[in-house]
C-alpha cells in the first residue's frame, strides 16, 4: 500500500523521484546491457558516459599477468550503468556528487577506481575509470581535486552496486544493519570482527561506535565508545560507507508509490523483487500526440507537424507567408503563429529538457524537442534555446577539463598539455628594440 504524505512529498524522495525518471534513461541501460553481454566493457562503459583512463597491456607489463587478468575480470563484471545508477548525489538536483574517487575494487594496493570531475567540469555528468596504484606511486591528477580513494565513499564493500553478477545481493544488503555492515568493514581493514568504527552524516556531523558481542555465537551490536578517543585517533578509525549508512532510495520510492518496479533498473527491480514492495499502478501510457489546438479569428485551429515543422496545418500557405512577412514588419502576427513561437521559445516540456540536460541525457533531450517541434526546427531566442547553448558549453567545459586545460580556481589552466614548457615573452631592451635573448614576434 502506498503511503500518503499530509505535507506533499519529502524533499528528499522528490530529487530521487527525478534522478530515476533522468540520470540513466532506458536506453542507456539497454545499450550498455547489449554490450557487456557480447563481452565489450570498454563499450558498455562509452554508452555510460564512463571514460576508461586505463590500459591493461601497461597493467600486465607493469604488474604481471595474474593480476592483469584479475582486473578485465572486474571489468567484464562491470554494469556502468548500474554504477551511474548507485553512485553518490548531492541536493537538491540530484547531480553526481561531484570531485570523488570511489573505490570498486582491490588488488592488494592497486585499486579500480571511479572519479566524478570537479564541479565546474559537471556538465555531461561523465565518469571515468582508472587505476590507483597506492601512495608514493607516482604523480597524482594534478587536475582532480581528490585524487585519492575516498573512505566514506567506496563500493568495493559493496560489489553489488556495481558488479552484474552479484546485483542479486542488494535486498540482503538493503535490510542489513550497521552492525552487519561494520564486521565487513573491519575484515576488510584487518581489525579483526570487533572494534571501533566511524559514521559520517555529513562534514562536520558524525557518530563513533564499536562493535561487540559477547562471544562469537552471539549477533554483534553496536554501540557507541564510552569514552570518545583523541581526535587524532578517531580520524584513523575506519569509516562505515556511505552506501552502507544511508537509505537505499528504490526501496523507499518503491514504498512511497512514487516510481514502479519497471521504471527501476532492471538488476535492482530483480533484486528487489523478493521484498515485499507492492508495485503501484503507473502513470497513463500517452496515446498518440494529439495536434495543438489554438483559437485563431473565432475558429479552432490545428498545429501539428509536417514535414518536420511545426505548422498551422488550417492556413493556408501563401497565407502565412503573408503573415509572416507582416509579423517581420511589426504588425500582429495571427494567434496560431503566435502559439507556435511560444512553443519554440519556451514549450511546456522545458521542464523534461532541463533535467535531462542536467544529467547529461543530450540525445534524449533533442528528442524531447524534435518531437515538439520536429526534426527541421530553427529555435528561436528564448529559454529553450538558452538551455540547449548553456549545456553545449558545460559539455566543452568538461572537454577542457578533461585536457587540463579549463580554469582552477585562482587563475590559471589545471595544467599545461603534455608537459610543454612555459612560452618565453618577448621584452623590450633599453634601446626601444626587441632583446636578442628574446623571440621575435
Amino acid at each position: 500500500m502506498a503511503l500518503h504524505f499530509a505535507n506533499g512529498i519529502p524533499t528528499r524522495l522528490s530529487m530521487w523521484q527525478r534522478v530515476r525518471a533522468y540520470a540513466v534513461p532506458p536506453s542507456m541501460i539497454e545499450t550498455c546491457t547489449v554490450r557487456r553481454a557480447a563481452g565489450d566493457w570498454a563499450g558498455a562503459c562509452a554508452a555510460a558516459r564512463i571514460d576508461v583512463d586505463l590500459d591493461l597491456r601497461a597493467v600486465r607489463r607493469r604488474h604481471g599477468i595474474f593480476l592483469a587478468d584479475r582486473v578485465r575480470a572486474d571489468l567484464r563484471r562491470l554494469a556502468p550503468d548500474l554504477l551511474r545508477w548507485h553512485m553518490p548525489r548531492v541536493a537538491p538536483d540530484g547531480r553526481l556528487r561531484p570531485g570523488l574517487t570511489v573505490s570498486l575494487a582491490r588488488y592488494g594496493p592497486l585499486r579500480l577506481v571511479v572519479r566524478t570531475p570537479p564541479e565546474r567540469a559537471g556538465g555531461g555528468q561523465r565518469m571515468s575509470l582508472s587505476l590507483w596504484e597506492g601512495p608514493g606511486s607516482g604523480p597524482p591528477p594534478d587536475h582532480h581535486p581528490h585524487p585519492y580513494p575516498e573512505r566514506r565513499f567506496r563500493l568495493d564493500l559493496h560489489r553489488h552496486l556495481w558488479d552484474a553478477g552479484r546485483s542479486g545481493e542488494l535486498a540482503a544488503r538493503a535490510v542489513a544493519g550497521w552492525a552487519a555492515e561494520a564486521e565487513l568493514l573491519l575484515r576488510a581493514e584487518g581489525a579483526g570482527p570487533r572494534g571501533a568504527f566511524t559514521v559520517r552524516f555529513a562534514a562536520r556531523e558524525r557518530a563513533v561506535l564499536e562493535l561487540v558481542a559477547p562471544d562469537d555465537s552471539h549477533a554483534p551490536t553496536c554501540r557507541p565508545l564510552r569514552e570518545l578517543p583523541a581526535p587524532q585517533v578517531v580520524a584513523a578509525l575506519p569509516v562505515l560507507p556511505d552506501a552502507a549508512v544511508r537509505k537505499l532510495p528504490d526501496l523507499e520510492l518503491l514504498r512511497a508509490g512514487l516510481i514502479t518496479p519497471g521504471q527501476l533498473h532492471p538488476l535492482v527491480a530483480a533484486a528487489l523483487a523478493g521484498l515485499g514492495a507492492a508495485p503501484q499502478a503507473g502513470p497513463p501510457v500517452p496515446g498518440p500526440g494529439d495536434p495543438h489546438r489554438v483559437e485563431c479569428r473565432g475558429e479552432v485551429h490545428r498545429i501539428a507537424l509536417r514535414d518536420g515543422v511545426l505548422t498551422a496545418v488550417d492556413h493556408d500557405p501563401d497565407q502565412l507567408r503573408r503573415e509572416e512577412l507582416l509579423v517581420a514588419l511589426g504588425g500582429p502576427g495571427l494567434p496560431c503563429l503566435r502559439a507556435i513561437d511560444a512553443v519554440h521559445r519556451s514549450p511546456e516540456a522545458l521542464p523534461a529538457v532541463r533535467e535531462r540536460l542536467l544529467h547529461g541525457d543530450a540525445v534524449g533531450a533533442l528528442a524531447v524537442v524534435e518531437g515538439l517541434l520536429g526534426a527541421g526546427a530553427v529555435l528561436r531566442a528564448g529559454p529553450l534555446k538558452d538551455e540547449l547553448e548553456s549545456a553545449a558549453a558545460r559539455r566543452v567545459g568538461h572537454g577542457l577539463f578533461r585536457a587540463g586545460l579549463d580554469a582552477v580556481p585562482g587563475g590559471g589552466p589545471s595544467r599545461r598539455p603534455f608537459d610543454a614548457p612555459r612560452p618565453v615573452r618577448p621584452r623590450l631592451s633599453a634601446g626601444g628594440g626587441w632583446s636578442r635573448s628574446s623571440p621575435r614576434p
